[in-house]
């Protein structure tokens, strides 16, 4: 299918940047009534948000830096976030180890009571101390450790939330577009003139187009300096910090479902998380660079640290020969003065530019936090005629969480019983990724071999075509790291066997979920 781009477009709102910040804005504005345009340059969440140590956490380590606001809203929105997105948020249990050389057990002890009392609804089990010598926790660490604590924080599919975030979006009407570049923006007074390029023939779009919008949201991250200078009215100065976080994946190195925090005695803190059933998640790094990096890669001095880290606590010790698979994302802090990056702000920094027709830039925030963040954008924009509509995120589900009554592992259990055909890994996997849209890939489908060609470890051709359509995947690169984490277990021929179908179906059908009937001005 092709798409019409003749005559004239005109939007209420652009937004530049399809990760979590820039989806979530364009959610929210289209749920207002807004005409929204989301444009990503790649694949939506294909650098940062997918690159996060997969945590919807208040942030523990921001008490001890006095960091009280961030906390306070990172627990409230850890709440919401669970409410809303059940079947891609789940709580994880953390134990602390505490080693006396570095802060004493009462910090400790005293920072967990705030964390517990700070989150208003208080949804999850409350922070206590532990016993290692008899905690199940404690027979994978070092026999020094006598003594810990637990708490409770949330687990998050974080590519998958921004992916639900674009696909509400779209459903509300708003049109996005992976794969294309804003390469120019000017302005008058009332309205900007964006330029849009296809990036490849993947590209829900072809050739160069240009639109019309009343309003600009600049969420392109570890970009967005160099977004907002292409306009030569916009006030814009360098505001931001760009650190590389690196993660390292390790074959599974403890059998309970606990996760670890580890102090560091560089004042840091280290997570040693369960990860997709037969890995554990290390992370992460702070890396100070000097520019975007398109494809960050991690060093070996970033997994010699992570090791090291972990070293220090772990009874069996990690080495650089155990990673499996690695991954970095560059984040975009705000500047705040601070000499310490590991002490720089996690709060997001919003700068309105209104002195023409309106452009907000994002800098930094946590995808914790990404909802409200949205709405202080809105906020930002309300004088804007239309855009004064009132706030409704934080009791609406994202696509999948209708859950009802039921927790993931209750949904998954029901998924088995009426499709006693699926295998219960299977249903277990589509509850955590798609919940109640699990339904839409298995409804017509009355056995296993319904589900079409098995591109191995249990991707089959109905869940590939389903991605395609509703998920804006254009590769296979797309579906098995952002998608879904399938690309862990997968070897080299696998993926040259779903890059062919992928390529096919994508060239063949052109499927366009995107811009729709979309008219552009010349």
């Amino acid at each position: 299918m092709s798409i019409d781009l003749s005559g004239q477009a005109t939007f209420d709102l652009v937004v530049i940047g399809g990760g979590v910040n820039g989806a979530g804005v364009a959610r929210d504005a289209a749920g207002r009534g807004l005409k929204v345009l989301l444009c990503e340059k790649d694949d939506f969440a294909q650098h940062t948000s997918s690159a996060s140590t997969k945590l919807i956490h208040g942030g523990l380590r921001y008490l001890e830096n006095l960091d009280f606001k961030l906390v306070r809203h990172s627990l409230r929105e850890r709440e919401v976030l669970l409410q809303n997105s059940p079947h891609i948020i789940w709580p994880l249990r953390f134990v602390l180890p505490h080693d006396k050389t570095l802060r004493p057990r009462w910090f400790i002890r005293s920072g967990l009571f705030c964390y517990d009392h700070m989150a208003p609804l208080n949804l999850l089990e409350k922070s206590k101390g532990v016993d290692l010598r008899r905690h199940v926790s404690g027979e994978f660490l070092k026999e020094k450790y006598l003594y810990g604590f637990e708490y409770s924080d949330c687990w998050v599919q974080d590519s998958r939330l921004v992916i639900l975030n674009v696909m509400d979006a779209a459903a509300l009407g708003a049109q996005v577009l992976s794969r294309t570049r804003c390469t120019d923006l000017k302005r008058d007074a009332d309205h900007w003139l964006v330029t849009l390029v296809a990036e490849n023939e993947r590209s829900m779009l072809s050739d160069t187009w240009h639109v019309k919008s009343r309003a600009i949201v600049d969420a392109s991250g570890a970009w967005v300096d160099r977004i907002g200078n292409r306009d030569q009215h916009a006030e814009h100065d360098k505001s931001i910090v760009l650190i590389r976080g690196s993660h390292i994946v390790v074959p599974k190195l403890f059998e309970h479902p606990y996760a670890y925090i580890f102090q560091n005695s560089d004042r840091r803190i280290m997570f040693c998380i369960p990860y997709e059933q037969d890995f554990t998640l290390i992370g992460t790094t702070e890396v100070e660079v000097q520019d975007p990096e398109h494809n960050p890669k991690i060093s070996d001095s970033e997994i010699n640290y992570l090791c090291r880290s972990v070293n220090r606590y772990l009874r069996v010790p990690v080495n650089q020969k155990d990673v499996v698979w690695s991954y970095s994302g560059t984040r975009a802090l705000f500047d705040d003065g601070s000499s310490d990056v590991s002490r720089m702000t996690r709060n997001h920094v919003l700068k309105l530019d209104d002195s023409l027709a309106p452009i907000v830039s994002v800098y930094g925030g946590k995808i914790t936090t990404y909802r409200i963040l949205a709405e202080n954008v809105l906020d930002l924009l309300r004088k804007v005629p239309n855009f004064d509509k009132p706030r409704w995120t934080s009791g609406s589900k994202l696509p999948g969480g209708e859950l009802g009554n039921s927790s993931v592992e209750e949904f998954a259990n029901q998924l088995s019983f009426k499709y006693e055909w699926l295998p219960v890994g299977l249903a277990d996997r589509y509850a955590r990724h798609y919940g109640a849209c699990s339904h839409d890939i298995l409804n017509y489908c009355s056995s296993l071999s319904d589900l079409g060609q098995d591109f191995s470890v249990g991707l089959y051709q109905a869940e590939v075509d389903y991605l395609i359509s509703r998920e804006f995947a254009r590769s296979a690169e797309d579906i098995i790291w952002r998608r879904t984490r399938l690309g862990i277990r997968m070897n080299r021929d696998q993926i040259t066997e779903l890059s062919k179908y992928v390529d096919a179906h994508v060239m063949s059908t052109k499927t366009v979920t995107g811009f729709r009937n979309a008219n552009v001005y010349s």
